[in-house]
């Protein structure tokens, strides 16, 4: 019987490449410890960092050790930070200036990017169809004292007043990216999940498509295709909006 081949990734030299079965037991490895705290600061990053005993990542976010009651951590009450995964703060930066510009973040609970967009000046709706989710994404935006329109609906049906100028969208996915939070996802999902929700994730994206004006885009966790059904290209990266013609308005 002929032996099956092993596939190889990475760009090393040869033979140093680690096998996909390397690579599986290493992220299941990974999986087994406690993920570390992440946050992300109002201001003041360096003075925080040596207040929270954490490290500050190149990208802005503030990472400590886990461990402790959250509302016990300097900063909480007056609302200096928020908790938030590096990987999930970089979307919203994209945008660049969005100062005092609408925008619309879609499966916003629990808040995190929505805080991200109403810190730096926008003018946020987040909406989410799961009024328990949206209940703690009004707490949070209260303790970091954020103004915020918080909209319960399902984002596949909710239309806005107009278009605006950026929308975000984090939709529901299979969460096998966060499994060291969420250690009981590789028992209760299955590939029929992975499959059902990216489709699901392709109709949220059309959905927010249509929300942008002519000329903008939205900024969608998603990746890159064409929907057959509107001939549509869904963007998965995240611009700051075009520059505006004569009859944009303001």
């Amino acid at each position: 019987m002929r032996r099956a081949s092993t596939h190889r990734i990475g760009c090393g030299g040869r033979g140093a490449e680690p096998t996909v079965k390397t690579t599986a037991r290493a992220i299941a490895t990974a999986h087994l410890k406690e993920a570390p705290l992440d946050l992300t600061l109002r201001d003041d990053a360096e003075t925080w960092c040596a207040t929270l005993d954490g490290v500050l990542l190149p990208t802005g976010t503030l990472r400590r050790s886990a461990g402790g009651a959250l509302a016990t951590l300097p900063g909480y009450a007056e609302g200096a930070w928020w908790v938030q995964d590096a990987a999930a703060a970089l979307p919203a930066r994209l945008f660049g200036d969005i100062a005092g510009r609408e925008v619309i973040d879609l499966c916003a609970a629990p808040g995190g990017k929505t805080a991200q967009l109403a810190t730096a000046g926008a003018r946020v709706t987040a909406v989410d169809r799961s009024t328990r989710r949206l209940e703690r994404l009004v707490a949070n935006l209260e303790r970091l004292d954020l103004p915020v329109e918080a909209v319960g609906a399902d984002a596949l049906t909710w239309r806005p007043p107009g278009p605006v100028e950026a929308v975000l969208l984090d939709a529901p996915c299979s969460t096998t990216g966060a499994i060291r939070r969420h250690p009981d996802v590789p028992h209760l999902k299955s590939p029929e999940d992975v499959a059902r929700l990216s489709a699901v994730s392709t109709e949220f994206a059309a959905s927010g498509n249509r929300y942008a004006q002519a000329g903008r885009h939205a900024c969608l966790l998603q990746p890159a295709r064409w929907s057959r059904k509107r001939g549509r290209r869904v963007s998965n990266r995240c611009f700051t909006p075009a520059r505006r013609s004569s009859g944009a308005r303001s």
